[in-house]
């Protein structure tokens, strides 16, 4: 199906799109732009929304805002934001009298025209879904980046040709309703996450795992071997399953032996490069090149993945390094809004280190970071809502570091710089969402940098 067959589809059907934001916009103005009789919901307020609500409304649209805005939906399809669990009584209720709940990202599945390669997990999934898209570029492709990542893709599907390679990030939140699969799926691995979202953990993993349960099935699926959750898709996962590890051997996937990185599949293997020559630094990150090599072996040369390990620096927010200052160096880790992904954070780096960390709950556990803390750091920086349960994780662990407990972000900063000695590395790896205080990831990391550059 093409989109213009796709929006054909929809005229004469009553739509609603709910949420305004940046990943539903594009769509909303395709939908309007073809004439289709769209509602837009959100919980945002008009003045919130700015100039977007009149531009909506100038074409036609009608909005419904507040705290109320799902209630009394009557609408034959629906489009959801991903941030809008499909289980939401409101959005039951609609489905029950018939209507047809949807994403922008079920869309794009049924109308993108080249084969998609999409990146699913708990943690890594920006930093893989980027290298796969940087492998692709490099081995001569023209490569579309989106999903949980990037910009939405929907409105520009019918600009693609069949030559092209779409590379998706894809959140649990958008995975619970997907009813395709692509034709490579990666799962970097599962711990637990977003459980103040999901109901339980039984939901979340169902969810990572929708990304090959659909038809039809995908022609290669990546599971990380050394996570015993993503290991344990392997019977379910179908016949094409390729695993990346870096304690042992891959028949078909991505391996590490003797300090060398191979690639294997239908019974051939080749070496791609030793692993202390990637650039970016941390087991977690061989790991992401693992998952990335597995999934492109026989679509990309190895020597595109060679290239791209050697040169790629890195996403922004992860593991950055921002400046070094009087022998001092300053990490933004800011994409760290889970323990596991902090611990993988703290195990990047020989020495022990002066951590940043807390933020919003995600009803996670402390536990096993605690242990990680009183191992990989010597001064531990609190700030945030879970600034008294990561303590509490840390000395029920047995810490006796210096713990300095700071209110203001700001002030956090500038006691950890304070306490940091020439040598010493200073990490921003909060553990938690930034919700407490910032509007994404993204703006914490910023003003964390704002800060570091204006230290003297």
């Amino acid at each position: 199906m093409t989109l213009s067959d796709y929006v054909s589809s929809l005229k004469g059907r009553r739509v609603t799109v709910l949420g305004i934001g940046v990943s539903n916009r594009p769509l909303i103005r395709l939908l309007l732009a073809n004439g289709i009789d769209v509602t837009a919901r959100d919980r945002a307020s008009r003045e919130a929304l700015g100039d977007v609500a009149g531009e909506f409304e100038s074409q036609g649209c009608r909005l419904i805002l507040g705290e109320g805005y799902l209630e009394g939906i009557e609408a034959d399809v629906i489009f959801r934001s991903p941030g809008i669990m499909p289980t939401k009584p409101e959005l039951k209720k609609a489905v029950e009298a018939g209507a047809v709940l949807t994403s922008e990202m079920e869309a794009f599945f049924e109308v993108c025209p080249c084969p998609i390669v999409a990146v699913t997990g708990s943690d890594g999934k920006t930093t893989t879904t980027t290298i796969i898209s940087e492998i692709l570029k490099a081995d001569g492709r023209k490569v579309h980046v989106g999903g949980n990542i990037g910009t939405p893709l929907l409105d520009r599907a019918g600009d693609m040709a069949p030559e092209d390679v779409c590379v998706l990030e894809l959140s649990s939140f958008q995975l619970m309703t997907l009813k395709k699969s692509p034709k490579v799926a990666v799962i970097t691995n599962v711990a637990p996450n977003h459980l103040d979202i999901h109901r339980d953990m039984e939901e979340y993993i169902w969810a990572k795992k929708n990304i090959f349960q659909n038809r039809p099935q995908p022609e290669v699926v990546v599971l990380n071997a050394d996570n015993d959750i993503t290991l344990g898709f392997s019977a379910e996962a179908g016949r094409g399953v390729r695993y990346f590890t870096r304690r042992g051997f891959a028949e078909n996937g991505a391996y590490v032996e003797d300090g060398i990185i191979y690639v294997a599949a239908g019974g051939k293997r080749e070496a791609v490069l030793a692993a202390k020559e990637i650039f970016i630094p941390g087991d977690h990150n061989v790991e992401n090149y693992l998952a990335a090599f597995a999934a492109l072996y026989g679509m990309a040369s190895v020597e595109s993945m060679a290239k791209t390990a050697r040169s790629f620096h890195g996403v922004p927010h992860r593991i950055e390094l921002v400046r070094e200052l009087r022998g001092v160096r300053y990490f933004n880790d800011s994409i760290a809004s889970s323990p596991s992904r902090t611990r993988a954070g703290l195990r990047s780096f020989k020495e022990k280190v002066i951590l940043i960390a807390g933020g919003k709950d995600k009803g996670v556990p402390f536990d096993e970071l605690g242990r990680d803390i009183c191992e990989h750091v010597k001064t531990l920086v609190l700030t945030g809502l879970t600034a008294d349960k990561i303590e509490k994780a840390v000395r029920d662990a047995g810490g006796d570091m210096p713990i300095i407990r700071k209110d203001d972000f700001r002030e956090a900063v500038l006691a950890a710089s304070a306490a940091a000695k020439e040598g010493d590395t200073v990490i921003l790896s909060p553990a938690c969402t930034s919700f407490d205080r910032f509007r994404n990831f993204e703006e914490r990391g910023n003003y964390f940098k704002e800060i570091v550059n204006g230290l003297e």
